[in-house]
């Protein structure tokens, strides 16, 4: 039979067959109301979390909270934070709680006083706020990693990248704004599922990006939506405004990992012929991809107890859409049963084919800076945490199954023994 349910996005879905549609509430069990059509919702570029965010502003619902309702003594422990943004064991996850769940709009603002783009772009502070806070709330923050916690952790990497000395020598204010933005957009409205699953469930995302860089492509044209009805660069000439959308388009649409071995060939390329030229735009705006690649996978990276946190959160994800999966009658993906995928073999999986080919041109690239020498020194250690955890794992298992097997034994017995 037929099943027409609401997506995340907010559009009305249709699906034939044996499987019947998933509805993306019952990731986040939020109730949505309202109907949008499929040509508004792609001539609009928003996403429909912002429409019924508005609608209910329309209808003359307030909002729950004010932004900035904080407890001086925690702005106090914010602003010192602040002060250390450029560290790199720097804790988004304390600066979220101090900011009150605010930690990327606190995070930018900062970051754009401190790189003087406010100045340099002329822009409105008001208009500026407003901007950051639809991207915040554009976020699910009911995912367990893709969520604006995680765009924040993306951003104040990337500020720490951006002050590495072979890349900050050459940068432009506009590098820079680039760069902090599509740090801070990269992910928005992801609806805590993956590519293979939103093509396999025929989402209206898949069909209209023919199954190709699906989400990335959302969270560009979703970015471009929002600065549109900002009117944030509404001041700068059309032309400006033209190159920032195209420029974010190519820095977001890098982060997608089923592109991640053609960045590498033409990173190691560009690095064994030693032939980048940073005073070209199309290198600088290259090695910033590279960097928000790095940022965007950096968490193998940070101190252990906050890439262990990062960890099980991006695990946590994955083991929601397999049980989403389970649900349906769908294959499970890989990486997402939770019976078989343990955090620590997805976490060295990951660390080895991943982080460390992508880290280890990096370091090459920065010239072996404390920064990346630091990064990869966590990175080691991390690692063979893991490995050490997945053995205690396996010893543990092959315990329980010893046990198993002598219990089995016993019933075995008992049983035989009982039968006439």
């Amino acid at each position: 039979g037929d099943a027409r349910v609401r997506g995340q996005t907010g559009v009305v879905s249709e699906r034939r067959g044996s499987y019947p549609f998933i509805d993306f509430r019952l990731l986040n069990n939020t109730a949505l109301s309202g109907e949008v059509g499929t040509k508004k919702k792609v001539k609009r570029l928003l996403s429909f979390q912002r429409y019924f965010h508005a609608s209910r502003l329309l209808r003359g619902i307030v909002p729950q909270a004010s932004l900035y309702l904080l407890d001086e003594d925690y702005l106090g422990q914010a602003r010192h934070m602040l002060s250390k943004v450029g560290m790199w064991d720097f804790d988004i996850f304390l600066f979220d709680r101090l900011t009150n769940g605010n930690s990327l709009v606190t995070l930018l603002c900062h970051l754009f006083n401190v790189h003087g783009l406010i100045h340099h772009f002329q822009l409105d502070m008001v208009t500026l706020h407003r901007f950051f806070v639809m991207v915040q709330e554009d976020y699910h923050s009911q995912n367990p990693y893709h969520n604006a916690v995680h765009a924040a952790d993306v951003t104040q990497a990337m500020h720490c990248y951006l002050r590495e000395p072979k890349l900050a020598n050459f940068l432009t204010p506009l590098d820079i704004m680039l760069g902090l933005l599509a740090a801070a957009a990269h992910d928005v409205d992801h609806p805590g599922v993956n590519q293979p699953f939103l093509i396999k469930t025929k989402h209206h995302l898949a069909s209209l990006y023919q199954n190709v860089s699906v989400l990335e492509n959302h969270h560009w044209r979703s970015t471009i939506g929002m600065l549109r009805e900002s009117r944030l660069l509404a001041h700068l000439p059309k032309e400006v405004t033209q190159d920032i959308e195209q420029q974010l388009g190519s820095l977001i649409l890098a982060t997608d990992i089923n592109r991640q071995n053609e960045f590498l060939i033409r990173l190691k390329s560009h690095l064994d012929n030693q032939d980048l030229r940073l005073e070209d735009a199309q290198d600088r705006h290259f090695m910033l991809q590279i960097a928000l690649k790095c940022a965007d996978i950096c968490n193998p990276c940070r101190v252990w107890d906050l890439s262990k946190q990062w960890s099980e959160r991006v695990c946590e994800e994955f083991y929601r859409q397999g049980d989403l999966e389970q649900k349906f009658e769908l294959e499970i993906s890989p990486l997402c049963n939770q019976q078989k995928d343990t955090v620590p073999s997805i976490q060295i999986g990951f660390m080895t084919y991943i982080v460390e080919p992508l880290f280890e041109r990096w370091a090459q690239f920065t010239g072996n800076t404390p920064l990346s020498e630091n990064m990869l020194n966590h990175l080691r250690r991390n690692k063979a945490k893991w490995r050490s955890l997945l053995h205690k794992q396996h010893s543990s298992s092959r315990s329980n199954d010893h046990s198993g097997q002598v219990t089995g034994s016993q019933e075995q017995t008992l049983n035989e023994e009982e039968t006439p």
